[in-house]
């Protein structure tokens, strides 16, 4: 019953004296302008199935692909009537990685898009990836690695993940670069993953401190703009090389979170609750049906008659009474005083919620 909180107290031993996390390094905090994947997608064919392919008629897409394929390699098949089960069409998507060249190699994910059953055991034929200004920039090919694995017998089958959909490490092969000049860049802007004013006016801090000079300024919450002349530094490369290495203590909004499907609750370091008294119990209502059936006399003209009958029970339990949480100044104290009451996970999420809904409890309030 007290499981989630005996996790919060060891995550609590890890936390230096004194509640504060360490600092965090500034590229694990922000996202550097210009510096940004590029996403890929491309539309291919799977060969070699087991019999898990596409069903032709109910998948024509497969068909018509399948014959471009091969009237590009020089099979004619004008006219033939074909109904392979060991082919398949599938998406195929990627993500350019920033400063990726030519002949480097990326990760590509394959989805089925018709009836196929399974991926598992298939070969990815070349497949052209284009970004979203309807070039090409990378080509895949390769073995599938099937996320899952299903099979089928003649009174059942079973199926475990997600056969129709697997990946294939370092699948595809860049064949043109993103033009952009990042050596020619005379300012950098630091966009805040978790944008706030404390945290991108300390990024703003740092960074001064480093160089010995003004180099950032804070925009908003969410941006720090980087003088990349101002760091006196040889390129904009070696200026974000020495910035992403700085040592930055982050401001994090207070946060519960709650899961209602797993019972899961999480709360953020400053968290706090106001005195207030709580009292929780549980009503229960049981009705149970047992009808009853009479049945007349061999010899008798009557007829055979169902009784209902009907049993009800409605039990409240004693709960906690009228509890005091007191104030706390800290996540240690505000979980004693929860934990105090003795209720499960998941009584405790009505109890925050209550809390909440009091003024009680001073942190954002997030249910999924």
């Amino acid at each position: 019953m007290k499981k989630v909180f005996l996790i919060f107290a060891a995550i609590l031993f890890c936390i230096p004296e004194g509640g504060a996390a360490g600092p965090i390094r500034i590229k694990d905090l922000v996202e550097f302008d210009g510096v940004r994947g590029n996403d890929l997608v491309g539309y291919g064919l799977v060969v070699g199935l087991n019999g898990t392919g596409d069903g032709i008629r109910n998948a024509p897409f497969t068909e018509e692909i399948m014959s471009n394929i091969l009237e590009r390699l020089g099979v004619n098949i004008t006219g033939e009537q074909f109904r392979p089960k060991n082919v398949a069409a599938v998406f195929v998507t990627a993500t350019l990685p920033p400063f990726a060249r030519v002949g480097s190699q990326i990760d590509v994910t394959v989805s089925a898009i018709g009836d196929a059953n399974s991926l598992l055991g298939g070969t990815l034929i070349m497949t052209p990836l284009n970004a979203a200004d309807g070039e090409i920039y990378a080509v895949g090919q390769g073995t599938i690695i099937a996320g899952g694995a299903s099979a089928t017998g003649d009174a059942g089958s079973v199926v475990q993940g997600v056969p129709t959909s697997g990946g294939i490490p370092s699948g595809a092969r860049i064949e043109r670069e993103i033009n952009f000049d990042f050596a020619g860049l005379t300012s950098v802007r630091l966009a805040l993953r978790a944008p706030d004013f404390t945290t991108a006016e300390r990024i703003e801090r740092a960074i001064n401190n480093e160089f010995g000079r003004p180099t950032a300024i804070m925009l908003d919450a969410g941006t720090v703009q980087l003088d990349i002349a101002a760091t006196r530094m040889p390129s904009p490369a070696h200026a974000l090389g020495r910035v992403e290495n700085i040592l930055v203590q982050p401001q994090i909004k207070a946060r519960v979170v709650v899961d209602q499907r797993s019972g899961t609750i999480v709360m953020g370091e400053d968290v706090r609750v106001s005195r207030v008294a709580v009292s929780q119990g549980n009503l229960t209502l049981r009705i149970e049906e047992q009808p009853l059936v009479v049945q007349p006399n061999p010899f008798a003209a009557g007829e055979t008659v169902v009784v209902p009958r009907t049993d009800t029970a409605l039990q409240e339990e004693p709960g906690i009474g009228l509890a005091e949480v007191a104030g706390g100044t800290s996540l240690s104290e505000v979980i004693a005083g929860l934990n105090a009451l003795g209720v499960s996970p998941r009584d405790m999420i009505d109890i925050l919620t209550s809390i909440k809904a009091a003024g009680a409890l001073h942190a954002e309030f997030i249910v999924r």
